[in-house]
């Protein structure tokens, strides 16, 4: 499982809600022109809960873009390469639900 300090990119926050075998919640939170950059899981999805500001989670293979205010949700499936950042460059917060399997996280090139 990837831990926090294992990551090749940093955010404003991250808070742990709950972590199990094979499932952990958390809430991240994006300063201006922070990203979470183009990456994919090989055993876990994630499930995107938008919390505070706009999240945007955009994803290739399909490729699509999810605008989630306050209280939407997204889920990106397995092996899908996505990236998370705040609409137009904004402060964003939201809730990461990842499960179930192992956590890991493989970088991939820019848009």
């Amino acid at each position: 499982m990837t831990a926090s300090k294992d990551l090749p990119y940093r955010i404003s926050g991250r808070e742990m809600v709950h972590e199990a075998d094979g499932l952990r919640v958390q809430i991240l939170s994006l300063g201006a022109g922070e990203c979470v950059p183009w990456h994919y899981h090989k055993e876990v999805r994630d499930i995107f809960i938008g919390l505070e500001g706009t999240t945007v989670v955009e994803t290739r293979a399909p490729r699509a873009r999810y605008e989630l205010p306050p209280g939407a949700h997204c889920t990106v499936p397995v092996m899908t390469a996505h990236e998370v950042t705040g609409k137009d460059g904004q402060p964003c917060r939201f809730t990461i639900v990842q499960g179930i399997g192992a956590h890991d996280f493989h970088p991939v090139g820019g848009a």
